[in-house]
């Protein structure tokens, strides 16, 4: 298929005038990508807002006026809390398991701040207030909160107490200035993090928000910032920073950042963006006559992320989401979790790829981009490089006998000289196995923000990703690699609409040790249990399909994967989601035939068959049998496979039969719904219909010149106005034709809670009385007829009131 769509777009590309050869085959490479990944993986398993509140999975804080604007979250185990920051307002939260107890801090701008703010022409409601932006533990009893304090950023201290206790106060005459903490701007990203009493900042430090600097403030040593040089820091957006040890020397502490930049390498692509993983020594204090109070650390590399196409052009993914550190036991070699999105105006792609500490220090180990002058190419450095080596820390390993470092002062000159002329290293950071673990293209939401969960399972770890959408929901996401193979398979086991209306997932984060997501958005914060196992279902199979590394089967049900545990009967197949393997001692026959019931439909009239699977992922196939004969059923422009059923459009009466329904997945088939269509004589009907409708207009005929079995109450309501009917019955016909007669009791009740009176009712059940009384009499006259076994239908019952 991919073959062929690219023949059709070079055919294409040829008839294009103007566009070059390369141009052309990154147009290709592009479209082809398009198309091989317009095969969504879709959830397995969808759960909307009601169902994650009724299972009692999800709970939401609004705030305690229902409007909490939130923009700040400190997640903080140790304490079993929860610290938000929002619009003017703090707030605690207790992470108990019964605790709902909630406790608020008014915080608005100092006085005069929010006036100035509207004076400079600035939004009242969305920028001139005090936005928290900054939540971070500063020692054991209290936190550092800084906000925007209407465009003149401001920063406290909060007393939260020692475990146990629930304080949460803040003296609001103790204010500090936060300029180079926060942004002015409420809505311009930045990043931080805080280490050792000292606070380090990506971010847009000025009113204007053009002085873009990585700032390090707070303890005991001295003020420290880039210098202002688009070499080192162009236009950039940043969006996560952390500090990752070296090894066991602390003072080879590193501070990365990660973020996005104009790339000054792109050439001739003028606003060419590119991602970068940028780097500082923690224990840098600059140099002694260059470089000071300035940064003589600094260097970055380009994060690539990028799907292989043909003739070696690869399709980027340039403009970075979101960061997320997968730490390990091993706290210098963490896993970097990254989404992507593309700038593309070819399609809009996301993806995520996962990259290790070893690769992003061999890049910054290796050699330093250089260009001779305007007119040369970029190319990697070949002259001498000054020792200590430029973005080296001084410590035990920069110190030889005879030269020995104490600080970044004692750097030579010319070591400061050439960080600052180089701080772009030649070699890329590429991801794990080159390749991202998860694509979506052509999607209708954005993906936004993401954390993960390194999961024990029986047969291995797997990393579930939790990813959160611009539209409120969350995807839970693992990517599997077969064998030595670079392929990966995405599967989606669950999406979560966390939200009850769209609205964008600005943070998320993970406690593994109450096993709950924690996910922040302007409407404000939902605490999500990672897992609800029993939502699978309540046999093996069904828990085997899931694939859940959270889920086993535990001989009785699906129930939470413990390692080591003493249960020995646990059933689990994240890999392959065999149910024949898994469960071959279990009764697989018990899931089969959910629904077994008889649905009556007139000839010449249109009505489906409802069978719905419990996995989008699984395939549908529908069985006609007759005379224990079964076949596959045919379909064309008149009986069509919908994923709700199956629709005839016109009814004929050899459709009638008994449909089976089958859905499989991996291998698995088991039948849902078995349902016996009886066929009535339109004959029949249409006399009955035209004694009892005698009078009525020809508008209620349906296309076979018979009146409709079925009229809605509002069809004899307010006095039969000819307007008001004609409006019912065109209505009711279209949604007849729409879903058939086998929800017609889904309709009526419907029509009757909405319209009908008492009177109304009784005329209207008189009238489905008569149907049912035609509809027994015509089946006995032609089961008479043909010599059948005479049948009797068992689900009259439903059809009546």
């Amino acid at each position: 298929m991919i073959v062929g769509n690219t023949f059709l777009i070079y055919q294409f590309l040829g008839r294009m005038k103007g566009f070059t050869p390369f141009f052309n085959m990154i147009l290709v490479a592009l479209l082809v990508f398009t198309v091989s990944a317009t095969k969504l993986n879709v959830p397995r398993l969808r759960l909307p807002y009601k169902d994650l509140l009724s299972t009692n999975r999800s709970s939401i804080f609004s705030g305690h006026h229902g409007q909490l604007s939130l923009t700040a979250v400190f997640l903080d185990e140790y304490r079993d809390r929860l610290f938000l920051g929002g619009k003017d307002v703090l707030y605690s939260l207790l992470l108990g398991p019964t605790s709902s107890e909630s406790k608020e801090i008014y915080w608005p701008p100092l006085p005069g701040n929010r006036e100035d703010c509207i004076k400079t022409g600035k939004e009242p409601q969305t920028e001139c207030a005090n936005f928290v932006r900054l939540l971070k533990p500063y020692n054991r009893t209290h936190l550092l909160a800084c906000g925007t304090g209407a465009f003149q950023p401001m920063c406290a201290f909060i007393n939260v107490g020692h475990r146990g206790e629930h304080v949460f106060t803040m003296d609001p005459t103790n204010v500090e200035n936060g300029r180079g903490k926060v942004p002015h701007d409420p809505s311009v990203p930045f990043a931080s993090t805080f280490s050792g009493g000292e606070l380090y900042t990506g971010l847009t430090a000025d009113f204007l928000g053009r002085d873009s600097v990585i700032f390090r403030s707070m303890g005991g040593r001295s003020i420290m910032r880039t210098e202002t040089d688009q070499k080192l820091l162009h236009d950039p957006k940043f969006i996560a920073a952390h500090l990752i040890p070296d090894n066991d020397d602390r003072d080879n502490d590193k501070v990365y950042f990660f973020f996005t930049e104009k790339a000054t390498e792109a050439g001739d692509r003028e606003g060419a963006i590119h991602t970068r993983v940028g780097r500082v020594c923690a224990n840098d204090v600059g140099g002694q006559r260059v470089l000071v109070n300035k940064w003589s650390t600094f260097i970055k590399a380009r994060l690539m992320c990028s799907v292989p196409g043909p003739h070696g052009i690869d399709t980027h993914f340039n403009q970075l989401e979101d960061v997320f550190l997968l730490r390990t036991k091993d706290e210098r070699n963490p896993d970097v979790y990254a989404i992507f999105s593309t700038i593309s105006n070819v399609f809009q792609g996301f993806a995520v790829c996962v990259y290790r500490m070893a690769d992003i220090r061999e890049a910054f180990n290796g050699p330093f981009a250089h260009k001779e002058g305007p007119d040369y190419q970029w190319g990697a450095y070949e002259g001498r490089v000054p020792y200590p080596r430029p973005g080296v820390c001084p410590s035990k390993i920069t110190n030889q006998p005879g030269r020995e470092f104490g600080s970044t002062k004692d750097f030579p000159d010319s070591v400061l000289q050439f960080a600052r002329n180089h701080p772009l290293m030649w070699r890329p950071v590429y991801p794990a196995l080159r390749q991202p673990v998860l694509v979506k293209a052509n999607i209708p939401y954005k993906l936004k923000q993401i954390v993960v969960d390194r999961v024990e399972a029986e047969d291995g770890q797997y990393d579930v990703m939790f990813i959160g959408t611009d539209i409120g929901t969350v995807l839970k996401v693992i990517a599997l690699h077969s064998g030595n193979s670079l392929e990966t398979e995405e599967i989606t086991l669950e999406e979560l609409q966390v939200f009850k209306v769209p609205t964008p997932i600005t943070s998320m984060d993970i406690s593994v040790k109450r096993q709950a997501l924690y996910v922040g958005s302007p409407a404000g914060v939902a605490q999500v249990k990672l897992h609800r196992c029993e939502t699978y279902g309540k046999a093996c199979a069904e828990c085997c399909l899931a694939r859940d590394p959270y889920c086993a089967w535990d001989g009785s049900l699906c129930a939470r994967y413990v390692p080591n545990s003493k249960r020995r009967f646990r059933r689990q197949d994240i890999r392959h989601g065999n149910p024949a393997l898994q469960c071959v001692d279990q009764n697989l026959s018990e899931l089969d035939v959910l629904e077994d019931r008889v649905v009556y439909a007139t000839e010449n009239n249109s009505t489906f068959l409802e069978c719905v699977p419990r996995s989008p992922q699984a395939t549908v196939t529908w069985l006609i049998q007759r005379d224990d004969h079964k076949e596959e059923v045919q379909l064309d422009d008149r009986v069509m496979s919908t994923e709700q059923g199956l629709l005839f459009r016109r009814l004929f009466r050899q459709d009638e039969g008994v449909y089976i329904c089958r859905s499989r997945e991996h291998d698995f088939t088991q039948t849902l719904v078995r349902l016996t269509l009886e066929v009535l004589q339109g004959e029949t009907v249409d006399e009955l219909m035209a004694r009892d409708n005698a009078g009525l207009s020809d508008s209620f005929k349906d296309r076979s010149g018979g009146y409709r079995a079925w009229m809605p109450c509002s069809a004899y309501s307010r006095g039969g106005a000819s307007s008001q009917m004609g409006q019912s019955r065109t209505w009711f016909k279209d949604i007849m034709q729409l879903i058939g007669p086998s929800n017609l009791p889904h309709v009526e009740e419907y029509c009757e809670r909405m319209w009908c009176n008492d009177k109304l009712r009784r005329k209207h059940k008189s009238m489905l009385e008569k149907y049912r009384q035609a509809q027994e009499s015509a089946r006995k006259a032609r089961s008479k007829s043909s010599g059948e076994r005479n049948r009797t239908p068992r689900d009259l019952s439903a059809w009546e009131e």
